[in-house]
């Protein structure tokens, strides 16, 4: 008999559970009878060893992420701290470089260090056979009763909080169509990320509906970064010089964007809009502003404990975020192209 049944049957978090097992602070005595009663009820008894175990597992919650200087991922941890500190939980984080190898070591040191629960966030990769190790080391983890939320991750059988990437890139899509665009440049990260599969396919599908032919729309490939973003525009303004409109499938690319943009004198939006996708707070900020889609970011990072917190359910949670699509002075009526005007 493990804690995080009784922690089920009661219908509280493990950690509730261990405190209230334990006689810590932080716990109703309603719910600490509850949770004594039930575990009564089905036979547990807590040897010192478990008691250890639990004790460590429950203050500490593993967050992973692809890249903490971007601000995509900087907010979400500050979610994921906050809703942590509400549970008097503490948060360590590791840095993947969206390598997957990395991914499973950084989840390997942190069941090593007897974490409860780990959050993982940012994309996942289209070729399941780059998952396996994870989800096989996270299964193994969930098995002996720790917790696991993904945020933009889809095959890792978890529990998942998971942005509307699609819906939010065809958004962008119809914005810049409906400003009369009709010649675009996608900035896209590496081709096996599913967010950039995902975001990819919404602005495909939005342009190929109006008849924006696949010459009128070139993917320009590069890191998922600032540095990728300006690596794209140079390559849009020797390749694609009469796109009016690029669009970067993250903010951070857009800033890369907008800064090669400033270096070569292309005036955005008189001669090419940009836009971006998430909306970080630096957005509001960049001369000009960025158009982009909002996502809830640290209200993702607060989700993604929460549902970690819950009792686990027989078949995976997955919970969408909503977006909208703010406009900025980064996109106007179509120009001369990024080769001027």
């Amino acid at each position: 008999m493990r804690l995080v049944d009784v922690a089920e049957r009661a219908g509280v978090s493990l950690a509730t559970a261990s405190r209230a097992l334990s006689g810590r602070d932080g716990v109703s005595a309603a719910v600490a009878e509850r949770v004594r009663q039930v575990a009564r009820e089905m036979g547990y008894v807590a040897n010192p060893h478990a008691r250890t175990l639990a004790g460590g597992a429950t203050s500490t919650v593993g967050l992973v992420v692809h890249q903490i200087d971007d601000p995509y991922f900087s907010e979400i941890a500050a979610g994921v701290i906050e809703a942590a500190a509400e549970e008097n939980l503490i948060v360590q984080i590791g840095q993947s470089g969206r390598d997957p190898q990395q991914v499973l070591r950084q989840i390997r040191h942190l069941r090593a260090q007897r974490v409860g629960i780990i959050v993982l966030a940012g994309s996942g990769y289209v070729d399941p056979e780059l998952e396996a190790g994870a989800k096989a080391e996270l299964a193994a983890f969930q098995a002996s009763g720790g917790r696991v939320t993904a945020i933009g991750r889809h095959f890792l059988g978890t529990d998942a909080v998971l942005p509307d990437n699609a819906g939010g890139a065809r958004e962008m899509a119809e914005h810049l169509l409906g400003l009369g665009h009709r010649s675009f440049a996608i900035a896209a990260g590496a081709g096996g990320l599913s967010t950039v599969a995902d975001r990819l396919a919404g602005v495909v599908s939005a342009l190929s509906e109006a008849g924006v032919t696949e010459e009128e729309r070139p993917v320009v490939y590069a890191d998922f970064t600032r540095d990728g973003g300006s690596d794209a525009a140079r390559r849009v303004l020797r390749e694609h010089p009469r796109c009016t409109a690029i669009m970067a499938l993250n903010d951070a690319m857009a800033m890369g964007v907008l800064s090669e943009l400033r270096t070569r004198g292309v005036r955005v939006p008189r001669d090419v809009s940009v836009t971006g996708f998430n909306d970080v707070a630096v957005a509001a900020d960049l001369a000009p502003g960025l158009t982009t889609i909002r996502i809830p970011l640290a209200d993702i990072g607060r989700q993604a404990l929460r549902i970690a917190l819950r009792p686990r359910t027989a078949r995976p949670r997955r919970r969408v975020t909503g977006h909208r699509l703010v406009v900025r002075a980064s996109t106007g009526v179509p120009g001369g192209g990024v080769g001027g005007g």
